[in-house]
């Protein structure tokens, strides 16, 4: 006979008051996402018009680079705009979830704004072990630059 864990048996309610909080939640993390996408919007905008301008800084500051290095500011801020889109949108999904499972009283909604909840906080956490970790190269190469630079 398999013996069930209390976990198992374990079914969560959420009160009124986790409710409203959560409905809170919901309503700012929808309102961040939009913001997100509009700077994510300014993000592209800069590349397109980078290379305009480094090009016209170019010609006229000799020794610039021009459009070589407008190519590349262009590229650096795609890259950033494309990294950017994935946390928005996963909080953006569990916004939009979340309004709906409460307006139409769906678990399934629901669940599936905690789906891309974890989803944001996992892209997020990975981005972070990344950033860390070139933060530790950075700072050993840099101690490694000033040892061998005496």
């Amino acid at each position: 006979m398999e013996e069930t864990s209390v976990f198992e048996k374990f079914e969560l309610h959420l009160d009124s008051t986790a409710k409203d909080f959560l409905k809170e939640t919901v309503k700012w993390a929808y309102f961040i996402a939009i913001i997100g996408f509009v700077g994510i919007a300014f993000l592209v905008l800069i590349a397109i018009f980078a290379g305009a301008i480094f090009s016209t800084m170019g010609s006229t500051m000799p020794g610039f680079g021009g459009g070589s290095v407008g190519a590349i500011f262009s590229f650096i801020y795609l890259l950033l705009a494309g990294l950017y889109f994935f946390p928005v949108y996963y909080l953006f999904k569990f916004a939009s979830n979340g309004k709906k499972a409460f307006r139409e009283n769906d678990s399934e909604a629901l669940t599936s704004s905690f789906s891309y909840l974890k989803s944001h906080y996992k892209f997020i956490g990975i981005l972070m072990i990344i950033m860390l970790a070139f933060y530790g190269l950075a700072i050993v190469f840099g101690v490694l630059g000033a040892l061998f630079g005496r």
